[in-house]
């Protein structure tokens, strides 16, 4: 297995970005069977910690502080131009991480106790088990930091469909582990070994498959002093945007609790839990671009452009429908999930966060170009700016309109990112910026006829109106947005259609 230096073509990016739809969304599938079983395996209190775990070991993998993106963006640049180069730059970035998982585990180690006795109210006859479980995901900490450096690695090495095919059955592991151990033991601590062990057969699945992938990495270990603040210096700017990005995501919940009342917490939370899963496509979509971005920009800046424009308009038309259904439907459909409360109180939620969500998303393309052409800097100073404003926003709008102005509030910060990191993206990708204008045209009329719907009372004029507005919106973005190499792309994947 080796690596080919050549860039990858626009259908092949299509199909790694599908690879990466599969490996997030199916073990989000095992989910949905496993969550049921093992809250009644373990417990409402049990699953509750377990959650807790779930949550810790993804909140402190910022212990890496940003050095897994760092080495995907080195090695993407060297592997083409310096491949002789790239095992002392993977060599000195898991030496790194390594070390930072180490003293990330003696923080987590060190306040376990007060964790599992003092910070949460668990039951005392759970908090033995509890401390012990704290203090395994303590030991665990350094291979759960260092598999995002292998993880990377692949990346920059376009080796997207072997991380999915690894990440699949890993990923599932998570919630079918503990599902193993039920039949003989309900004890947490038991549950969470099991999952490190799962992490660490992880680890070893990833690290082989870096040794077959990349040439150099057998002959011996090299760290190269000189590169260290290089990476370091790349990833804690990467680490800025990391911590306050899920913070302004996931913090309103917090705000409402404080503000208003814990009740209304569960009219926010369950609407955003569903809207907030289309970050997947984005995500999917950018983890297979930001190595391209990398690699290519130096040497074809125009290409790179060209690239970041159309992934653009593409995602645009991609997210349109399925923001069109969720915000046309919402209260039918938050009505037969969960009754007629939900859907009167949730749906204005569940619209106003899906055109927020729907903004930010946009804003996951520029971020990645920014990040890949290296200025993370950018990105981290404009979510720096972004959390006071947001935090006062939210704060201000909670109070007078409650719910809905939680997530009215998540709208106008999303509006700034994306407003943000498109006119900083479009200063750095020259030829862009006509582009991104007709996109932002775009997205401003498919706000208003999102809004447009959402006015409507009935349930058959919202039908109606909802297909009238997809098909004149996707013609209308076909004949006036797309591009020439954008129709061509569609017209292959979609053999029959006509020119317009």
């Amino acid at each position: 297995m080796t690596f080919d230096p050549q860039p990858p073509s626009r259908s092949r990016l299509a199909r790694h970005t599908l690879w990466n739809l599969v490996g997030m969304c199916a073990p989000m599938a095992v989910a949905l069977f496993a969550i049921p079983l093992l809250i009644e395996g373990l417990g409402k209190e049990r699953f509750g910690l377990l959650s807790l775990v779930w949550m810790l070991v993804g909140y402190f993998s910022v212990f890496d502080l940003g050095l897994g993106r760092a080495l995907t963006k080195l090695i993407a640049e060297k592997i083409d131009r310096q491949p002789h180069e790239v095992a002392a730059t993977f060599w000195t970035a898991m030496t790194l991480m390594l070390g930072l998982g180490i003293l990330g585990g003696v923080l987590v180690y060190s306040i376990a106790p007060w964790l599992a006795h003092s910070a949460l109210n668990i039951d005392p006859a759970l908090q033995p088990e509890t401390l012990r479980s704290f203090r395994a995901v303590a030991w665990g900490l350094p291979v759960l930091i260092t598999v995002t450096g292998l993880v990377g690695t692949l990346e920059a090495c376009h080796r997207f469909p072997l991380v999915n095919i690894i990440r699949v059955p890993t990923g599932a592991f998570t919630f079918i582990g503990p599902l193993l151990v039920l039949p003989f033991s309900r004890d947490l601590y038991a549950v969470v070994l099991v999952l490190l062990a799962g992490r660490i057969v992880e680890w070893l699945l990833f690290f082989t498959a870096c040794l077959r992938t990349v040439p150099g990495l057998r002959d011996a270990w090299r760290f190269n002093r000189a590169e260290a603040p290089h990476l370091l210096g790349f990833g804690g700017w990467m680490t800025i945007s990391n911590i306050v990005q899920p913070l302004m995501i996931h913090i309103d919940r917090f705000l409402i609790g404080a503000l208003r009342s814990v009740a209304e917490v569960a009219f926010y939370v369950t609407p955003a839990e569903i809207v907030v899963k289309l970050l997947i496509l984005p995500r999917a979509w950018v983890s297979v671009l930001f190595p391209t971005f990398a690699a290519e920009f130096k040497d074809r800046p125009e290409s790179t452009s060209a690239l970041f424009a159309q992934s653009v308009r593409l995602l645009l038309v991609l997210l349109f429908p399925v923001v069109l259904l969720l915000i046309a439907f919402a209260p039918e459909g938050l009505t037969l999930w969960l009754g007629a409360e939900f859907g009167e109180r949730s749906a204005p939620v569940m619209r106003w966060l899906t055109a927020g969500v729907f903004l930010y998303s946009l804003a996951f393309v520029p971020t990645s170009l920014l990040q890949g052409t290296g200025r993370p800097d950018l990105t981290a100073k404009l979510h720096a700016v972004e959390l006071p404003l947001y935090l006062a926003a939210a704060a201000l709008l909670i109070t007078r309109f409650g719910i809905v102005g939680a997530a009215a509030a998540w709208v106008l910060r999303a509006a700034i990112d994306i407003a943000g990191t498109a006119w900083m993206a479009a200063r750095r990708a020259p030829g862009s910026g006509a582009s991104l204008l007709r996109v932002g045209k775009a997205t401003a009329v498919a706000l208003a006829l999102l809004a447009a719907i959402a006015w409507q009372d009935g349930l058959l004029t919202r039908i109606a109106a909802s297909a009238v507005v997809l098909a004149g919106y996707l013609l209308g973005c076909w004949r006036w947005l797309f591009s020439d190499e954008d129709r061509r792309i569609v017209r292959k994947r979609i053999p029959g259609l006509r020119a317009s």
